[in-house]
């Protein structure tokens, strides 16, 4: 779960799910949009820009194959759509053109108006792990974050720090995982976490139904607004999968590590009071 530097190359990744993801992206936009979707005025010069550079710079230099540059559109061979280099006048419909035609979820935050910290004022989430995005809009990044463990008192300060002294022109990479017993990517409301004071319920865990989901987050700081984008995009294995790969036995003592690290909390956290010990039978078995 560490922050490492990598490149722009590395920004977002297009696999043999692509189209299959689209699919679901746009019905999830269609059916949720309110909650996939939020702009505040102020983000509009930075879903322009972030529109602009991966449309016109990033995606058919970075995907020459998949995505063809001409003089006023980017056409996608795979989709056999065409998008306009300049993005619409509606923040709101720039971000849904790019939640509908990438696998990548996006949120922008601004420094907020005090001067104290970073606020979310734009973005485009189709696979929420466990969260309404929504509730989460207008808010600061230490609020956005008050029910993860730890978060407080081991990283608000000096996340604030690292994301005050983010330079253009580098992307951190990160990489978050999870055990869920369902399939849903599009997961708000319950079903992902436990928090403070919420008693689990029994549950009869299907590992037929089990998976590990895993998520590729990056952050970068765009140039002429300076706001900071964070993208991630969402993965899922089946448990069954990983055990069968040979690599049950190390995902059991990850599922360990959560009780016995830093901030023991993040065992209840990640429910795994409810799937833990049934999910490492099966991998250790």
């Amino acid at each position: 779960m560490g922050l490492t530097n990598t490149t722009f190359s590395e920004l977002i990744q297009i696999d043999c799910n692509y189209l299959s993801r689209l699919s679901l992206r746009k019905q999830i936009i269609r059916d949720h949009q309110e909650i996939a979707i939020q702009a505040h005025p102020s983000i509009t010069p930075a879903v322009n820009e972030l529109y602009t550079w991966l449309v016109g710079t990033y995606l058919p230099t970075r995907f020459p194959t998949l995505f063809t540059l001409f003089p006023a559109s980017l056409y996608n061979t795979a989709t056999s759509l065409s998008l306009a280099l300049a993005p619409p006048s509606d923040p709101v419909k720039t971000l849904e053109i790019l939640g509908e035609n990438l696998d990548e979820d996006f949120l922008l935050l601004l420094p907020s108006e005090d001067g104290d910290g970073y606020k979310l004022r734009g973005y485009v989430t189709c696979f929420p792990a466990g969260f309404n995005t929504l509730e989460k809009f207008g808010k600061k990044l230490r609020d956005i974050h008050a029910p993860v463990p730890g978060y407080k008192t081991k990283l608000e300060k000096s996340m604030d720090r690292f994301f005050d002294r983010l330079e253009v022109g580098k992307v951190v990479l990160r990489s978050n995982w999870s055990i869920t017993t369902h399939e849903r990517l599009y997961a708000v409301g319950g079903g992902n976490h436990l928090y403070e004071g919420e008693v689990p319920e029994d549950e009869v865990v299907d590992i037929n139904n089990t998976f590990l989901r895993c998520e590729r987050q990056t952050l970068h700081r765009l140039p002429e607004s300076r706001a900071l984008v964070f993208a991630f995009k969402t993965y899922m294995y089946p448990i069954r999968e990983i055990k069968k790969e040979g690599m049950g036995k190390e995902l059991a003592m990850a599922i360990d590590g959560l009780k016995e690290g830093s901030v023991p909390e993040m065992m209840f956290y990640k429910r795994g009071v409810v799937w833990g010990e049934a999910v490492k039978e099966f991998l250790r078995n």
